[in-house]
């Protein structure tokens, strides 16, 4: 019995999630490790921030765990999760699986010296690095992300959610309903709903 961490998943967790993961193949080598511990060491990376090789001992090997992540970021399964996970909980909360209304906001970062580009200054907040620019639906939840250098403003940074080949999207096959443009007085509109910079919309 390995030592339990409050990352863990909970048991209702882990059973709703194993539904959406792929059925075992029947031939092949059986897995020497559980894939709960896997998700369950991925998720301590996350909240803890450190690095693959620094997982604790009583999780699978960092190799492993590495190779599951990169396997289902490469098969769109996290992208499968995180859209599943967002309906349910739109649906939960009395709303459309489909939001018709979206709030898009930016944070930038300092970086270090010697941390690769893309790599700005942004002269209102006094930071340099980056700046990650985040669109979510009326509840918060995350519809996407763009990361640029942090001297790019909002509604520069905004064109690329509409450019589904620029943007790191986890509803990529989504991004053509949105349409996003920038205008002049800082604010989007997308074909099917609105689209609000920094202030909160009533949700159409």
């Amino acid at each position: 019995m390995r030592k339990t961490y409050p990352t863990d998943l909970s048991d209702a967790q882990w059973s709703r999630l194993r539904s959406y993961l792929p059925t075992p193949k029947a031939q092949g080598r059986p897995r020497t490790h559980s894939l709960r511990h896997v998700f369950d060491a991925i998720f301590y990376v996350l909240k803890s921030g450190c690095h693959w090789q620094l997982l604790p001992h009583d999780f699978p090997p960092w190799s492993t765990v590495y190779y599951h992540f990169r396997r289902f970021r490469l098969r769109g399964l996290w992208s499968l999760i995180l859209k599943a996970l967002h309906e349910a909980e739109r649906k939960r909360a009395r709303k459309d699986t489909q939001p018709t209304a979206a709030l898009m906001d930016s944070q930038s970062i300092k970086t270090v010296e010697e941390s690769a580009h893309p790599s700005g200054y942004d002269a209102h907040k006094k930071v340099k690095g980056r700046k990650r620019h985040l669109l979510v639906d009326t509840l918060g939840l995350l519809l996407s992300v763009y990361v640029t250098s942090a001297d790019v403003q909002d509604r520069v940074g905004a064109v690329p959610f509409d450019r589904a080949k620029a943007v790191c999207a986890p509803f990529e096959e989504d991004l053509g309903r949105w349409g996003l443009h920038g205008r002049e007085d800082g604010h989007l509109v997308r074909r099917a709903g609105r689209v609000g910079t920094g202030d909160r919309r009533t949700e159409e």
